[in-house]
Formats: structure tokens, C-alpha cells, sequence
């Protein structure tokens, strides 16, 4: 990956320099402002503006010169457990989750140290990820990180205990409240529910203490 740090009287002069020496286009860099400058009072104290202009990898762009956001999720993924020192391989997989298109999967021996307590790191993992790569991709790109699928066994746990707190719901005619979850974990039970034609749910408590309540339908 080549970088080039250049100094003008500006930021816009310098990238402009910038892109004429690597002889490419504004999308094919990334710039990072090193220095912005100062104009000065006539003249006196003025500082030049410096950059440094990074040429991204060739390899994840498209024919059509867009950048391909899985393939840069994946560099990035790969360069973030390059960094922990955890040899692992990174697969890319498609939903068919609007809000989550894009799973991908790290497998490799040992790799519990990315999970957590409670999948905490995984989770700090994935938001790295999509801050890095949204950056990267200059829009948001929501990105769901998983380990050896850890978190589909355990999305398929919450499903099937949210289909029998609901039948105990139904029977006993009181509502459940669940214990306190992450925000993805309550969206499971929300939607495994949503259709339910006998319980609703809800959330309740604030921040850390957010729980999900099953409840019987009004009639």
C-alpha cells in the first residue's frame, strides 16, 4: 500500500498535488490531515497544510472503480486480527436480514478470546469493523462479525426460548419480563414474535437494563 505526505498552503491544494503525482482519482485514496494550517496575518505566521494520502489496494475496486464493501470488510477484518496476532480465516456470507446483509464468519482454532463474556468483545469487534469500513466505504456499512457462527447457535437459542416463554405466556394469561439484553438479542425475540398470533412484546428499563417484556394480545 504506498503513501505519500505532501505539504501545500492548503488542504485542497495538497490533494490536488497529491492525486497528480499518484496519477489517480479522488476515490482510489484515502487522506489523512496531518497538519491543516495556518493563513497567518500578512503573512506572518502562516504554516503550510499537510497530508498524508494512502493509495488503497487495487484489489477492492470494481471494473467500474466503486469500491467492493465486502471485500474491504474482509481486508479490514483480516487486518484487525493480523494486529491481535489470532491466525484466522475470514469467509463472507449473504442474509437476506435488510438490516444486516453481510455476516462474516472468522474461523481458526482457539478464538474464544474473541467472543468474551457474553459475546462483549465479539460485539466491540463488530462496531470496530463497521466504524473502520464505513469510513473506508464513505457511507454506513452494517456488518455482523461472527466467530466459528457463535452467534447463529446462539440467535437460534433465543428463538426457541422466545417460542416457550410465549406458549407459557398463552397458558398462564401473565405476562414474562426476560432478562436484560443487548440490543440485537431483543430484536431477535421481537421479530421471532412479531407474528405471534396469541403474545406481543415490548421493551422496557433503561440502557444496560433494557428487558423485553412477552404479554398476552389485546382482543
Amino acid at each position: 500500500m504506498k503513501e505519500l505526505e505532501v505539504s501545500a498552503k492548503n488542504v485542497e491544494e495538497a490533494t490536488r498535488v497529491a492525486l497528480e503525482q499518484l496519477g489517480v482519482s479522488r476515490d482510489k485514496v484515502e487522506i489523512i490531515v496531518v497538519k491543516k494550517g495556518k493563513s497567518g496575518v500578512l503573512g506572518m505566521g502562516a504554516e503550510d497544510a499537510k497530508i498524508k494520502v494512502i493509495l488503497l489496494d487495487e484489489g477492492i475496486f470494481s471494473a467500474e472503480g466503486t469500491a467492493n464493501v465486502d471485500e474491504i470488510a474482509r481486508q479490514v477484518l483480516g487486518e484487525l486480527l493480523n494486529i491481535m496476532d489470532i491466525e484466522a480465516t475470514v469467509s463472507i456470507n449473504k442474509t437476506n436480514d435488510s438490516d444486516t446483509p453481510m455476516v462474516l464468519n472468522i474461523e481458526g482454532e482457539e478464538l474464544g478470546v474473541l467472543i468474551g463474556r457474553r459475546g462483549q468483545a465479539l460485539s466491540s469487534l463488530q462496531y470496530l469493523v463497521r466504524l473502520i469500513v464505513s469510513e473506508k466505504a464513505k457511507k454506513w456499512v452494517s456488518i455482523n462479525v461472527d466467530v466459528d457462527w457463535y452467534k447463529k447457535r446462539h440467535y437460534d437459542s433465543l428463538k426457541n426460548l422466545a417460542y416457550r416463554l410465549a406458549e407459557q405466556v398463552t397458558k398462564r394469561k401473565r405476562p414474562i419480563t426476560m432478562e436484560p439484553m443487548p440490543p440485537d438479542e431483543r430484536r431477535i425475540i421481537h421479530i421471532t414474535l412479531a407474528d405471534h398470533p396469541e403474545v406481543t412484546t415490548q421493551s422496557t428499563g433503561e440502557g444496560d437494563g433494557r428487558r423485553v417484556v412477552i404479554q398476552s394480545r389485546k382482543r
